[in-house]
């Protein structure tokens, strides 16, 4: 529905590194990002796909070439900006089928959204807006619990907030950002994580990719999972430190890459490393799946390693009380040094966060460049998230936020094992509301959003480079805002079409109803 880049990057390097080890496997062709073990022939088919793709998209670029050589070049000088190899993706992939991507919504995105409709009258080149607006399942906003449209206690709260202080501070927090509303969420969002202070951010994006070069510089030593979001991949980048990467999800070999490099040491020096830092993920956005956190957090104490969580789509949507990934897998917050998290998943807001010791935060307030220079959260914002928190602790004196938390499980434990009995590829963990379908085909991955569309699901596809180049996939978030009826609405939506695309890689479970028919040819 959305955007195919909003997860993370694949690195040329890691890319090399599954495609030779693809074939290495003699039960089948394996992915190392997930350990996703993908058909012989579905890898073959995908690649074929790919390898067409490109070469008529450089037989293509070759005729452009001979066609444009008299053109006179107007660039007087200057080297071109967008180079053939380094925009061919973007010419020759992308735009056969943008209109996948970027879908404009004109209403909130709560369980149905409205969906603007487009046409090109040039090939996808370009995509212009109509005045026709398609009512649509939202299988594609991680609205987690619901509050990404009006509710009955955050509205009128942000509402009045909007009145007092405006839309913006147009200030940073140094300056004459910091209102009484920022004070206010700080400490409701570390008391709410279990932490003793928490320091906050306009953007969740920023709170990764600025955090982490505050925290640690050269002499340090970050190792992160190899499938951590692209905001912790560039904020690591722009630490100067040393960055390795471990097998996803896998505490052992977090263990083993431990041991090694800190036997090692520095390189040429071999001096000690000044500080180590492991990162991962409550819920990895792309997978699904829930962090090893128990036996990451016990490695992390015996090598005397620094665990930085981040828990974008983790906090607010699972645990007992909407705690996270430590309370649901009953681990210690004060085991978890930096514990980082946003605001536009579970709480209908925007911005992010980080919890830590007192220290830790006032150091941070000091040096972090998203506090000292970027515009404060806005302060309806800042109430909405204020406003949600109480919602899910029970502070507005109703029972709506157990509700919503018992009914975002049960909606998405009941959507993954029917789409499992339905015969499709589902990744991640029980209690995820994150439920991608595997595509792997790129010809499968316009035809499965379109067809949803034209059946009125909206739904987010996902492809290279934001995944590896085999392992292209639908993701659909499930909210506690989905009644029963949607969710069957959208599995025969998904069925149907999963049939139309080929996608049911695995033998549907019989129904009861086959069961018993069966039963009785038997007698």
């Amino acid at each position: 529905m959305i955007h195919s880049h909003s997860a993370r990057s694949v690195s040329s390097e890691s890319e090399i590194g599954i495609l030779l080890q693809v074939f290495a496997f003699a039960g089948g062709p394996i992915s190392d990002s997930s350990m996703i073990t993908i058909p012989y022939l579905t890898a073959l088919s995908t690649y074929f796909s790919y390898g067409l793709l490109f070469a008529f998209g450089q037989f293509r670029d070759f005729f452009r070439k001979i066609f444009d050589w008299w053109n006179a070049s107007n660039l007087q000088g200057y080297a071109p900006i967008c180079l053939g190899l380094e925009d061919f993706y973007i010419r020759r992939l992308y735009l056969r089928i943008q209109d996948c991507f970027g879908r404009p919504i004109c209403s909130p995105p709560d369980a149905w959204f409205d969906v603007v409709e487009r046409v090109s009258n040039d090939n996808n080149k370009t995509l212009n807006r109509t005045t026709k607006v398609s009512r649509c399942l939202n299988l594609g906003s991680y609205n987690y619990l619901g509050f990404g449209a009006s509710d009955e206690y955050c509205t009128p709260r942000v509402i009045e907030s909007l009145k007092r202080f405006s839309a913006s501070t147009c200030s940073t927090r140094v300056d004459g950002g910091t209102t009484t509303l920022h004070t206010e969420l700080e400490v409701c969002v570390a008391n709410f994580v279990g932490k003793p202070a928490a320091i906050v951010f306009g953007m969740g994006y920023v709170t990764n990719s600025a955090i982490l070069p505050v925290l640690i510089g050269k002499g340090g030593l970050i190792i992160s999972d190899s499938l951590n979001h692209n905001s912790i991949v560039n904020g690591a980048r722009g630490s100067g430190s040393n960055i390795r990467v471990f097998q996803h999800n896998t505490p052992s070999h977090l263990e083993k890459v431990l041991r090694e490099h800190i036997a090692e040491g520095q390189p040429r020096t071999h001096r000690p490393w000044k500080k180590i830092i492991v990162v991962v993920e409550g819920i990895y956005s792309m997978e699904g799946e829930l962090c090893q956190l128990p036996e990451i957090v016990v490695i992390c104490k015996k090598y005397k390693a620094y665990v930085y969580l981040d828990e974008a789509h983790s906090i607010g949507a699972v645990g007992r009380s909407g705690r996270g990934v430590c309370e649901l897998l009953g681990v210690d917050t004060a085991d978890v040094e930096i514990m980082m998290g946003t605001f536009t998943k579970s709480f209908g807001s925007c911005g992010g966060y980080i919890a830590g010791s007192k220290e830790l935060i006032e150091y941070l307030k000091y040096t972090c460049p998203a506090h000292l220079y970027a515009t404060s959260i806005s302060p309806p914002a800042a109430q909405q998230i204020i406003s949600s928190i109480k919602v899910i602790l029970g502070v507005d004196g109703s029972s709506r936020g157990a509700q919503k938390l018992a009914q975002i499980r049960e909606n998405s434990n009941f959507f993954r094992s029917e789409l499992q009995k339905m015969g499709f590829e589902v990744l991640g963990d029980n209690d995820s509301p994150v439920m991608p379908i595997m595509l792997y085909n790129p010809a499968k991955i316009p035809a499965f959003s379109r067809e949803c569309l034209k059946r009125k699901v909206a739904v987010v596809t996902v492809a290279f480079p934001a995944t590896p180049l085999l392992l292209a996939r639908a993701r659909i978030c499930i909210s506690a805002a989905h009644s029963r009826d949607d969710l069957i609405k959208a599995l025969e939506v998904i069925s149907e079409v999963g049939d139309l695309v080929g996608i049911k890689y695995f033998p549907a479970e019989p129904n009861k109803e086959q069961l018993e028919a069966n039963r009785v040819k038997l007698e």
